[in-house]
């Protein structure tokens, strides 16, 4: 990997990481446009751990006051009740589904689920439900000629079922074009949780996830020395970067926008790579790296 690619690559992960529209999709994607090699779920899970650098400075006041009860619930029982006690809890237990299934499906997310059909497949079918999702929340925030607006959930009404519903949304992530923050929100949607509040117990959910898996696969590439270090560490900092300013303006964005157009735009990429693939423009499979 060269200096150039991992720029243009650390650029991509950081601009889509927290929008619903797929990191992992659009890394393999850029890699496929390009000519390049696919950068691999190694190359994925590492950078990621520098956007996730990115949500610990930018939530770090929340992340703090969390530890901190937490910590003192397992000996205090009576913290148990507080809500930054539960919301540790809760991150663990939502936490569970994604470090499961990422261990059993290793192989499957290292080969078979980089197939461009398959995340152009996902692309679609997660835009359309988080479309459906978008429009309920609508529908609840806004009211209709015969209804009047319905209050909406926050994090305090977090529950373990809720968040184990979480936990297995974020798992769908572990296959490219899903979109960890796409299939969390939109399940946060559908759950009657307001947009924020579904998108903030996404980035808190997705900490202790993608911090696991990069330092994983950062286990393994010290092992097996099939990583390009320089490139891949300075795309990791260039991922940080732009993830924090992203952060900071979806974060506002959604409290007044639609994802609508995430939607679309979803949905448009999706039909392009069908229409690549299936007339020899783009090869479904990922490139072969040559060392």
């Amino acid at each position: 990997m060269s200096w150039f690619e991992s720029l243009i690559l650390g650029l991509v992960q950081g601009l889509t990481e927290f929008l619903p529209v797929s990191s992992s999709a659009h890394l393999r994607l850029t890699a496929a446009f390009s000519g390049w090699e696919d950068p691999g779920a190694a190359f994925t899970a590492i950078t990621q751990i520098g956007t996730e650098a990115a949500v610990l400075i930018y939530f770090r006041k929340d992340i703090a006051r969390i530890l901190s009860a937490w910590t003192r619930s397992l000996t205090d029982r009576t913290m148990r009740r507080d809500p930054d006690a539960r919301m540790g809890w809760l991150v663990i237990v939502g936490s569970l589904p994604i470090g499961v299934l990422g261990l059993t499906l290793k192989d499957q997310i290292e080969g078979p689920f980089r197939d461009l059909r398959l995340t152009a497949a996902m692309l679609i079918g997660m835009g359309i439900v988080l479309g459906v999702a978008d429009r309920l929340a609508a529908r609840d925030e806004q009211g209709g000629r015969h209804r009047s607006p319905k209050q909406r959930k926050s994090l305090d009404d977090l529950t373990v079922k809720d968040g184990l519903v979480y936990g297995f949304c974020q798992a769908l992530a572990l296959i490219p074009g899903v979109s960890r923050s796409g299939a969390t929100i939109s399940g946060g949607l559908f759950m009657g949780y307001r947009r924020e509040a579904a998108a903030r117990y996404s980035f808190l959910l997705a900490i202790p996830a993608v911090l696991a898996s990069g330092l994983f696969e950062l286990k393994d590439a010290t092992e097996g020395g099939h990583v390009t270090w320089g490139p891949t560490i300075f795309a990791t900092v260039v991922a940080f970067a732009v993830g924090y300013a992203v952060i900071a303006w979806f974060m506002k964005f959604i409290t007044t926008k639609s994802f609508m157009p995430f939607v679309w735009y979803r949905v448009a990429l999706g039909i392009v790579i069908l229409v690549l693939v299936g007339t020899g423009v783009l090869s479904p499979h990922a490139a072969e790296s040559a060392g």
